[in-house]
């Protein structure tokens, strides 16, 4: 069956991608040398793509809040439906994170299926695992105007295996650019009544996290697509019409994805950089004040917009509750931590000492470099020309 055509990259593209490598390799290097900020930046890494994807899907939440996800802590502020949304998507982003890189893993239909039960079993209205009985139809939510149909159901099992032998068969292909047509078929196919664009971001990094040079962590675009949701609904429009069209051009939406994966990646470098020089100062605050060594893996959490719990505080420190409560409350004493809450709620983020350091930090900020700075404004025009 005829699905999206993989393009072939052009002198732009070829050029973005040498580039993409190279700061793939950079923060590779940087991954393989052990620094006390790896483990940390990780895990806000991976809450900012759980957070970036639901973002598009309307499921919003803190930075904190996707952080407890991570940590399979309890949420602040989540409802209790955007939190079993939240944690579904936890559970199969962390199943292709840990999965992918493994030799022998493969991507096909039924993988698909599986995370898509992973995502979704809290709700078995909405048939996880299972391909949509009928047609579908994609609204927008702001005038309630249809903006995409999907094809015929009886042909969706055929498109989503044709997609896997896709997948297969170009395993020397960019992975990329691999990704980036696994993403796009995904979301075009529609297999499943809900959850297909966060499958399609799901798949996409399973794609990625099979090339081994960077982790799949730190290779995922899903944080960068949450905070330009705008432009990847126009490159979607744009490139399926309103419908299933395979036969139309998907150059422009590689070429959007190749963007994400440039910006992302520099944005992984600056916070590389600026992890180093925060854990410098972070060694200033504990030799000045006399601290114990342990309370800097805290101190950075809360760098990192992250919570600091007194359970996992004492979990992670390795010391009693007496200490680490004494810890904790040496720390806000000193407005490097600030207490927000009482009693089994109270959770400490960062002071007005520690916010001034990381502001000094990243006052410093050079703005990121687009490959392609025509992107936008082309995709700005196709909703007008389309409007």
């Amino acid at each position: 069956m005829t699905i999206y055509e993989t393009p072939e990259p052009d002198p732009e593209d070829r050029h973005a991608l040498d580039e993409i490598h190279e700061l793939r390799e950079e923060l590779s290097s940087n991954l393989r040398v052990p620094r006390r900020w790896t483990g940390a930046l990780r895990r806000t890494t991976q809450a900012r793509a759980i957070r970036g994807s639901n973002t598009i899907e309307g499921y919003d939440v803190s930075e904190q809040d996707a952080i407890a996800a991570v940590d399979d802590e309890e949420p602040l502020g989540a409802d209790e439906r955007t939190w079993a949304e939240i944690t579904g998507y936890r559970r199969a982003l962390t199943y292709v994170l840990t999965a992918a890189p493994e030799p022998h893993f493969r991507i096909d239909s039924q993988l698909v299926r599986s995370l898509h039960f992973m995502l979704l079993e809290h709700d078995l209205s909405k048939g996880p695992g299972r391909y949509r009985p009928g047609s579908v139809y994609v609204h927008d939510e702001s005038d309630g105007s249809q903006v995409y149909e999907g094809p015929d159901a009886d042909a969706v099992p055929g498109l989503m295996k044709a997609m896997a032998g896709r997948l297969e068969s170009e395993r020397d292909v960019d992975p990329m650019i691999r990704g980036a047509m696994a993403h796009l078929n995904l979301v075009m196919i529609h297999p499943f009544r809900d959850g297909n664009g966060r499958m399609a971001r799901v798949l996409q990094t399973a794609a990625l996290g099979q090339d081994t040079v960077l982790e799949p962590t730190f290779s995922s675009i899903e944080e960068w697509l949450g905070q330009n949701t705008t432009d990847y609904y126009r490159v979607l429009a744009a490139t399926g019409q309103g419908a299933w069209n395979p036969q139309n051009d998907a150059h422009p939406w590689v070429k959007f994805v190749l963007r994400a994966h440039h910006m992302q990646a520099q944005t992984l470098r600056r916070r590389f950089a600026e992890a180093d020089v925060l854990w410098r100062q972070i060694d200033d605050l504990v030799a000045e004040h006399r601290l114990p060594d342990r309370v800097g893996d805290a101190l950075f959490d809360a760098l990192q917009g992250g919570r600091v719990q007194r359970p996992s505080y004492v979990r992670r420190a390795e010391v009693e509750d007496r200490t680490g409560t004494r810890d904790l409350v040496r720390l806000t004493e000193l407005g490097l931590l600030e207490a927000v809450g009482k009693t089994r709620a109270r959770h400490y983020l960062a002071g007005p000492v520690l916010r001034g350091v990381a502001a000094e930090v990243r006052s410093g900020r050079q703005p990121l470099a687009d490959p392609y700075p025509w992107l936008q404004g082309w995709l700005r025009g196709e909703v007008d020309r389309a409007s």
